[in-house]
């Protein structure tokens, strides 16, 4: 399989396993219907607007947000010309606007990228890996952290976010509801005692398929941005080389506390 091949398929699953996503939340709203009544109707709305509210919050000032977390800080083109030079090419080839760059002081290989859309993008990259790889490995870096801008998989991280954390949330308020007094409302709504079981353990099992699928989704995105990376490069053995030199380094990525 090509890598071009590589891309289409990989997006093609991440629709799927979004669309899962978007299954399991009306399972899980049909799962409460069922156990508890025409009572927890609202309940769906108030999960998903506090996951709206905590994810898309973050995901607005990513890049504000990790550069705090990281401690990195911007850096201009004068204080790292061949590097800026390595980012421009690739901004030429994938015709993205340059991003901002900033640099973190830390022995470990490591570079992200984040920011809500292409125009306001960053990219970042630890002292370690500037010091650990070579020209051809380092562009192969920088190929896959600006594939993921390309992708938008900020975007796509956020809506698998914000889906599993409703889940997540409406899950807890339905279970703390059958704790306080939701066994009332159920005895009243004589339903079928194995759809009450059913759904019971979907509101169990629910918040740890979310999570599974926000996992699945974020590997696949990843491999997109290998396969998109090579597009840009056209130079794989460039992006294998550096994929080598992070699995055989063992650093611990420090955070600023």
């Amino acid at each position: 399989m090509n890598f071009r091949s590589q891309q289409a398929a990989n997006r093609r699953k991440t629709i799927g396993l979004l669309v899962g996503m978007g299954v399991l939340v009306w399972l899980v709203a049909l799962a409460a219907l069922t156990y508890f009544g025409q009572s927890t109707t609202a309940i769906v709305p108030i999960a998903v607007g506090i996951a709206l509210v905590s994810v898309w919050g973050s995901y607005y000032g990513s890049d504000k947000l990790v550069l705090t977390m990281t401690g990195a800080k911007l850096i201009q083109e004068s204080d790292n010309p061949k590097l800026f030079g390595l980012i421009q090419e690739i901004t030429i080839a994938s015709g993205l606007p340059m991003p901002k760059v900033a640099i973190v002081i830390d022995s470990a290989p490591n570079a992200f990228a984040t920011g809500r859309n292409q125009d306001h993008a960053l990219i970042a990259f630890t002292t370690g890996i500037l010091d650990a790889m070579d020209r051809d490995q380092l562009q192969g870096v920088i190929a896959h952290e600006l594939a993921h801008v390309a992708n938008r998989d900020t975007l796509v991280s956020a809506v698998a976010a914000t889906t599993a954390g409703a889940i997540a949330i409406l899950s807890d308020m339905l279970m703390r509801m059958m704790w306080f007094g939701g066994g009332r409302d159920r005895d009243r709504s004589g339903g079928n005692p194995i759809l009450l079981v059913f759904s019971l353990l979907i509101l169990i099992l629910a918040p740890i398929a979310a999570v599974l699928l926000k996992s699945a989704i974020s590997r696949k995105r990843e491999s997109l941005a290998d396969a998109t990376a090579v597009a840009f490069t056209r130079n794989p053995a460039g992006l294998r080389s550096a994929l080598e030199v992070l699995e055989r380094d063992s650093t611990v990525v420090h955070q600023k506390s």
